[in-house]
């Protein structure tokens, strides 16, 4: 999965944040499965996942508070 900046993002519909949202939490919990069964990983995913939904977040809120 390619991570992307905040300028795609925001030409997301809101169909396709949602999406994207519920993609990131499954590679989120797919990497941690990873860790804890000892597999290998790349750890700055982690960090690089978790900041790509935070953005997607609060676009998401964004969009629900100026309508």
């Amino acid at each position: 999965m390619n991570l992307m900046n905040i300028k795609e993002i925001k030409n997301l519909s809101s169909v396709d944040i949602n999406n994207k949202i519920i993609e990131i939490k499954r590679e989120i919990f797919d990497l941690k499965f990873k860790q804890a069964t000892r597999q290998s990983i790349k750890p700055h995913l982690f960090k690089a996942y978790k900041r790509m939904l935070a953005q997607l977040l609060t676009i998401r809120n964004n969009l629900k508070s100026s309508n």
